[in-house]
């Protein structure tokens, strides 16, 4: 089977079923050191039309790059915005970084969740360790490991944008984050990246099935399948 008609499986197994049993949306968390390809995956998986999947877009007090679209890449507000919004609990996951604060708002991902549609998020583990705490059971969690340090440390040679001093801290980080890989529920070796897109493809199948996420629509099929004489 080639890639593109097992997509198009999946795409009309998704469709049909959410037809049929409505259900709540979840939340697809993508975690990886850099290099390690979950980049490429989570743009894979936006490319994927049929798979209708929403990227989560932080909020940030980091000042917008020409190439930057607001609301697109980040939304971009000032420190005041973002501490009423962090005080105010309205923020699922934040970190400052390098002076700069990050955020994922709580109202926009809930909005989505309720139409019965997905959000992704590329974030690390820190990030979904907070998640994970405020929203359990919607959180569907992934961390993709590289086939060795050896390839991780060439693919960021290869990508030709860091320092040699830069791509040795990266590597150093990455240890700390690999370290981190019994925090999730799926962990993927991105030795091909097709054979790890496909699994992601069974995940997300196997995820959006889940009883719990279906149980009002399955409840209403019961009810009506009891009924019939």
């Amino acid at each position: 089977m080639q890639a593109g008609d097992r997509v198009q499986d999946l795409s009309e197994v998704v469709r049909t079923a959410s037809e049929a049993l409505p259900r709540r949306g979840l939340m697809l968390i993508l975690s990886s050191p850099s290099g390690a390809g979950k980049t490429t995956l989570t743009r894979m998986l936006l490319q994927t039309k049929s798979l209708d999947l929403t990227l989560s877009i932080s909020v940030t007090t980091r000042t917008r790059r020409s190439s930057e679209v607001d609301g697109i890449h980040y939304s971009f507000i000032n420190k005041k915005q973002f501490e009423a919004m962090r005080d105010a609990g309205e923020l699922l996951e934040w970190a400052e970084v390098h002076g700069n604060f990050y955020g994922t708002p709580r109202e926009r991902v809930e909005q989505t969740l309720a139409q019965g549609r997905d959000v992704l998020f590329d974030i690390d583990y820190q990030g979904t360790q907070q998640v994970k705490a405020k929203a359990g059971d919607d959180v569907v969690t992934i961390f993709i490991l590289p086939p060795s340090m050896r390839e991780l440390k060439a693919r960021l040679e290869r990508r030709a944008e860091d320092s040699r001093d830069t791509i040795e801290k990266r590597l150093e980080s990455a240890r700390n984050e690999i370290s981190r890989w019994e925090l999730y529920d799926y962990v993927l070796v991105n030795d091909d990246l097709q054979a790890s897109f496909d699994c992601l493809l069974d995940i997300l199948k196997a995820e959006r099935c889940k009883t719990a996420r279906q149980r009002e629509g399955i409840s209403a099929f019961v009810t009506s399948l009891l009924e019939e004489r």
